[in-house]
């Protein structure tokens, strides 16, 4: 029996066993020295790994926590509470994020395109950077503030340099004033129009707008920025590394990009060693609050200068102004 127990992270058959945990049989891996257990749930959880890779596919997919509570019962007779399904988001976003790390686009090319989307959380008006390779359709930087400065359009554009490695011939935006004094690359050339410029109409900007639309639809959920920054970095990772594109033969941006990734899906994330301790930290939300600044080019200050008003004061008498 033990010698048909095969390692599901390296899919070894060195393994031996190590002990129970709550009646459950436990066993280590001599070759990737990890652990694992005969049932496929995960350590410290009662939900099979299925279930909570499934609800991580539907979160990220545009469902809501409630859709996806709702979902789980239906499909396995399990409904979680949505704060369970929260902490199950948390947890493995963390995983997530930390899979990506050392990976960088080898095959980026030289066409970028950036936008940006208005969005309402927790009474605020945020506002959701994009920059996308044309060719490959991978999202080079993503950052969510709360203006449209040219501050912001130049930490969007440094993010994307840094994570292809290069600096783009054109970078494609609309028609907003923040893009024009950006500190682009030498031989880069700044195009603006957008959608309503013929020559930059492609079928990749219209399909990468309605994907933005897919991601708000949730993130309009969101009920304060907290939730929003942790949802960003889960997307970034799903985007790019776990979801297949029709447009792509059905491949990943970080497979045409010429990333090799290991993962496929977010069950395989779930399974994934991270290389510090993970932590869902209870803290209390919605404190946050962004610094709310203009919109637009950096304006110049002028000086206002206030002259002294002649008007008399109101205790002043008819006979008192006669007789000056």
């Amino acid at each position: 029996m033990e010698n048909e127990i095969r390692c599901p992270h390296c899919d070894n058959e060195g393994v031996v066993k190590f002990g129970t945990y709550k009646g459950v049989q436990r066993y280590w891996c001599k070759v990737c020295k990890r652990k694992f257990k005969a049932d496929d749930t995960l350590f410290h959880m009662k939900t099979p790994a299925n279930q909570v890779s499934s609800a991580l596919n539907m979160y990220y997919e545009g469902m809501s926590i409630k859709a996806i509570r709702r979902n789980l019962q239906q499909e396995y007779g399990n409904m979680p509470s949505t704060a369970t399904i929260y902490e199950w988001i948390m947890k493995y976003t963390q995983y997530a994020t930390d899979s990506i790390k050392g990976y960088q686009p080898k095959k980026i090319g030289d066409t970028w395109i950036a936008d940006e989307t208005v969005l309402e959380i927790d009474g605020q008006n945020v506002w959701l950077w994009d920059i996308i390779d044309d060719k490959t359709r991978f999202l080079l930087a993503t950052r969510i503030s709360r203006s449209r400065t040219t501050r912001d359009a130049q930490m969007l554009y440094d993010r994307a340099v840094q994570t292809a490695g290069k600096e783009p011939a054109t970078v494609i935006t609309d028609k907003l004033a923040s893009y024009l004094d950006v500190r682009y690359g030498k031989d880069t050339e700044h195009r603006q129009g957008g959608i309503a410029r013929a020559e930059d109409n492609t079928q990749k900007i219209e399909r990468f707008h309605e994907t933005l639309k897919q991601r708000t639809k949730v993130m309009r959920g969101l009920k304060n920025i907290e939730t929003a920054i942790d949802f960003i970095d889960g997307w970034l990772v799903h985007y790019n590394y776990l979801r297949p594109h029709t447009a792509l033969d059905d491949k990943t941006p970080a497979e045409v990009a010429g990333i090799d990734f290991p993962y496929k899906n977010w069950a395989d994330i779930t399974r994934h060693k991270p290389s510090k301790p993970i932590t869902v930290a209870h803290v209390e939300r919605g404190t946050m609050r962004m610094q709310e600044t203009y919109i637009g080019r950096p304006r110049k200050r002028v000086r206002v200068i206030r002259r002294k008003s002649h008007i008399m004061p109101p205790t002043t008498s008819l006979s008192q102004i006669r007789r000056r």
